[in-house]
């Protein structure tokens, strides 16, 4: 079975030509389907559309969350609700065209477990959004380590048993491949249109790219040193002391040679920087003892693995991890 999840936020106008869309496309390619429609708390008609569609069509479900909790949250949802094997991610306000769907779905047929939509020919404003954009798209690159020129789409193709290992939070949601590949995820990526949105206003601006920075800095420090956080802060810790240490063992040596030097007013500065230096520094070690305390209570309290089984072999036949399941 297909899921298809659409987060939804006053798109009271681009519902309809969606839905039709949407089913012509499922039915032409001839799999059982389902369409998510997560409503984020609009304030126009949207849910109220939504709730006439469902009443026409089994293959329908929505969801309707208590609060306006953010794209993140409503694709998280959603993917919680969805039965499928294969999960499609999409917004809903048309600018992702379900008739992309099949490319999406062809390489997950040829064994990758995400399919990540790339538009190739933005149509958005280049100053706001395709500038931006492209600085944001290199920077997670780099710091994910995920070849992809596109992590902002939502449009995206998703084995269910991958989307099982990733645990969303905060806008973390463009960030699914890299969270995916911790656990070995194969990911492609696929030119998809980009049409211009058909009505009401983009609910992003300028202002998320700073935004996306932060999440930029976690992602990194979450691929890197999720499992070992004492590397990170160890590093830095390590760093402090010596430093501090060394400075403060210089101070009290030239005091050694000389009683009679004033070392307050000759080396005060010196002197207080490596105290600040050596306190840093315990406190980055301590931290760093906190967080290994933190990830192994995560690890064991729930029963959670650092590894992730692709499939097992063995004489008799061949056994996937989602038959074991």
């Amino acid at each position: 079975m297909l899921s298809i999840v659409v987060p939804i936020h006053n798109e009271e106008h681009s519902i309809l030509r969606l839905y039709d869309r949407l089913t012509s496309v499922l039915f032409r390619i001839g799999r059982p389907f389902e369409i998510l429609f997560v409503d984020d708390a609009s304030t126009d008609r949207s849910y109220e559309l939504l709730s006439h569609l469902v009443q026409t069509d089994p293959r329908l479900k929505v969801l309707r969350l208590r609060r306006n909790f953010g794209q993140t949250a409503a694709l998280s949802a959603g993917f919680h609700e969805a039965r499928g094997k294969v999960i499609i991610a999409m917004d809903g306000d048309l600018q992702h065209a379900p008739e992309d769907i099949p490319a999406l779905l062809s390489k997950i047929d040829e064994g990758y477990d995400i399919a990540s939509g790339w538009r190739k020919e933005r149509v958005d404003n280049a100053i706001t959004r395709r500038i931006p954009s492209r600085i944001a798209n290199w920077l997670m690159s780099r710091a994910s380590g995920i070849d992809l020129r596109d992590f902002g789409t939502t449009f995206k193709a998703y084995r269910a048993e991958v989307l099982k290992d990733v645990h969303l939070y905060g806008e973390l949601h463009r960030f699914i491949p890299a969270l995916a590949s911790i656990y070995g995820a194969r990911v492609a990526e696929v030119p998809i249109q980009n049409t211009p949105r058909a009505s009401g206003d983009s609910h992003y601006g300028l202002s998320r790219t700073f935004r996306v920075l932060f999440d930029i800095l976690t992602i990194r420090f979450l691929l890197k040193y999720f499992t070992r956080p004492m590397h990170f802060f160890g590093a830095i810790g390590l760093v402090g002391t010596v430093s501090g240490g060394a400075m403060l063992a210089y101070c009290l040596f030239v005091k050694l040679f000389n009683w009679q030097l004033d070392i307050i007013s000759e080396h005060g500065p010196l002197i207080l920087a490596g105290a600040l230096l050596l306190l840093a520094g315990l406190m980055m070690f301590s931290t760093g003892l906190i967080g290994e305390l933190v990830i192994r209570t995560y690890f064991e309290s729930q029963n959670r693995r650092i590894y992730a089984v692709r499939e097992i072999l063995t004489q008799k036949r061949r056994e996937s991890v989602d038959e074991r399941r």
